[in-house]
């Protein structure tokens, strides 16, 4: 009998993505001075409506009517060449037996494309679930919500795999369990303090394994194993 149900991000969780749509808007907005690695962080699990008005605000201009989709159209030039998936998600992702979906702030074509072009979508077949169906995008609870009524799973038994603060606040806001995933040498936010971190995607269906066992108690307080670059953070 399936006890869990395991919701995952899909940019910077699932895909290494989140470098390649900020790349998109150093490509389409010259003017702009930020690093790649500033922008990724600034914008990290952001809406993109937010992250355009945050652009105009800091640039001092309107951007076109047609930037969207302009950027749209770039972000899916990029992933075609090159997006991968993060490291040891397709080894990971392949041992996992529990009910498992998707939910992401990005529109459904960008989902597709991402999962196509990384070798993942076999794994979730039509379990998408995007905010631009509902409308609610995180750090409220919506699209997590909405996912785990879909997938047929109370709020208790869902684990969310998030990489954004905006991601875990959301999980938290929808009554599930956040699993915190931080690439290796990136430290995590004060506000995650108290949460499962880790920074190895061969981690997870561990700590997976301990959710569902405490799940079963009614004992939702997972906690993660000490991993060497996450022990002294």
């Amino acid at each position: 009998m399936n006890t869990i149900c395991v919701i995952f991000d899909l940019d910077g969780t699932l895909v290494d993505s989140e470098g390649l749509c900020n790349q998109a808007f150093l490509d389409l907005l010259p003017q702009l001075n930020d690093s790649l690695q500033t922008l990724t962080e600034r914008y990290r699990g952001q809406k993109l409506s937010s992250i355009l008005n945050d652009l105009e605000n800091r640039l001092g201009l309107n951007l076109p009517n047609l930037f969207e989709q302009r950027y749209r159209q770039r972000v899916a030039e990029l992933f075609a060449c090159d997006l991968k998936p993060m490291p040891g998600v397709l080894e990971m992702i392949a041992t996992l037996n529990s009910p498992k979906c998707i939910a992401s702030s990005g529109p459904l074509p960008k989902i597709r494309q991402a999962l196509d072009v990384s070798g993942l979508a076999a794994y979730f077949g039509d379990n998408l679930f995007s905010s631009y169906e509902i409308g609610s995008w995180k750090p409220d609870p919506g699209v997590f919500q909405y996912a785990a009524r879909e997938m047929g799973f109370t709020p208790n038994q869902c684990a969310v795999i998030e990489d954004s603060e905006v991601g875990v606040a959301a999980a938290i806001a929808a009554g599930m369990t956040p699993l915190y995933y931080v690439q290796t040498g990136v430290a995590p936010s004060y506000q995650t303090a108290g949460h499962v971190v880790f920074d190895d995607m061969s981690q997870l269906p561990q700590l997976l394994k301990q959710f569902a066992h405490m799940t079963q108690l009614n004992r939702p307080d997972l906690h993660a194993a000490p991993s060497p670059a996450l022990h002294d953070v």
